[in-house]
């Protein structure tokens, strides 16, 4: 079994495609000769740069409207055809995604049976049984079965440049941050809903706690939606803490989130990164399944108190959020602290 140009569709959020890594990984592998396109909406796609497993980046921007709708879909499924692709492996579940494989010619089409698209598909896998109980990495895995690719132990990876790095720290350097001092990095956000984050004065009080018993600096991380949260949180700490919430994008948050030497986090995309580079985790659990979407090279970085109504998968806790509020602070940085000690 042999294809010439491969393409292959990468999930929609920054955590499932970087646990959808080992994929490109495994194919690659399988098929050393082949042209392998990796399809992925931006910005998301700026976390494949420099990714040896693929030949080329098929960036696409989701139609805003449905004014453009028609024009801009025509444009996509036209690149799918132009590439006159042999092997086209669908990691999102979506029947539009099918759809777009199918009208861009693509010959041979992979897939779980989802969404009715089963007639789109020429090799529709059925759901594992394990769906939803083992870990997402492996779900994505097993849609390789049907070219005979069986499940590997392939860990999820990124990768940056050396000068990526240092440009990066020149956002470090402007706010204070000294060459060779131990960096601590925070992420008290998460895309999906509040279930999933630690109440932002618990990370406060944590970044306090660092700060009194370690000489490292700290380094908050977030999204231009969390903003504001990490403002408050950072408000009248000293020099020692950096926000840079809302000033990178993909590529130097990636960069940063590789030179720290411990990364606190909820359930996040940017767990995922820090988890792709092997830097050190302390991964806050509640409302989701570290089974599922936990850090996948790190699982005893977990924390999770187990609660009766966990996990809920909710996006906003209908009662009490005992899930997050019985991880206690002094927990957390002990747990940071010590991997700082190793």
């Amino acid at each position: 079994m042999e294809f010439k140009s491969i393409l292959v569709r990468m999930p929609n959020w920054v955590g499932d495609l970087v646990m959808a890594t080992p994929v490109l990984s495994d194919l690659r592998r399988a098929f050393p000769k082949a042209s392998i396109t990796a399809m992925c909406r931006t910005p998301l796609s700026e976390l494949l740069k420099e990714d040896g497993a693929i030949n080329e980046l098929f960036r696409f921007t989701p139609p805003l409207s449905s004014f453009l709708r028609r024009e801009e879909l025509r444009d996509i499924i036209a690149k799918i055809r132009g590439g006159q692709f042999d092997l086209g492996v669908l990691l999102p579940n979506s029947f539009s995604s099918a759809w777009w494989f199918w009208q861009g010619g693509v010959k041979r089409r992979l897939g779980y049976a989802s969404h009715f698209r089963s007639l789109l598909l020429t090799d529709p896998v059925p759901f594992p049984k394990e769906r939803g109980k083992e870990h997402l990495v492996t779900t994505y895995k097993r849609v390789l079965g049907p070219l005979g690719i069986p499940v590997s132990d392939t860990r999820p990876r990124l990768y940056v440049s050396d000068r990526e790095i240092e440009v990066s720290k020149e956002l470090l350097y402007q706010r204070g941050y000294k060459r060779g001092q131990m960096l601590i990095g925070i992420n008290p956000g998460a895309a999906y809903g509040s279930a999933k984050c630690w109440p932002p004065e618990r990370y406060r009080a944590l970044a306090k706690r660092l700060l009194e018993r370690s000489d490292a600096a700290i380094v908050f991380f977030g999204d231009a939606s969390s903003f504001q949260m990490v403002k408050e949180i950072c408000q009248g700490l000293p020099e020692r803490v950096m926000n840079l919430a809302g000033v990178t994008n993909l590529r130097e948050l990636a960069s940063l989130i590789k030179d720290c030497n411990v990364f606190v986090t909820n359930d996040s995309g940017p767990m995922h990164i820090a988890d792709a580079f092997g830097v050190k985790i302390v991964a806050l659990f509640g409302s989701t399944d570290e089974c599922v979407t936990g850090p996948f090279g790190q699982p005893e970085a977990v924390i999770n108190k187990k609660a009766s109504c966990s996990p809920c998968f909710k996006r906003v806790c209908p009662i009490d959020f005992r899930c997050m509020k019985e991880i206690d602070v002094e927990e957390v940085a002990e747990k940071a602290l010590e991997l700082i000690r190793v």
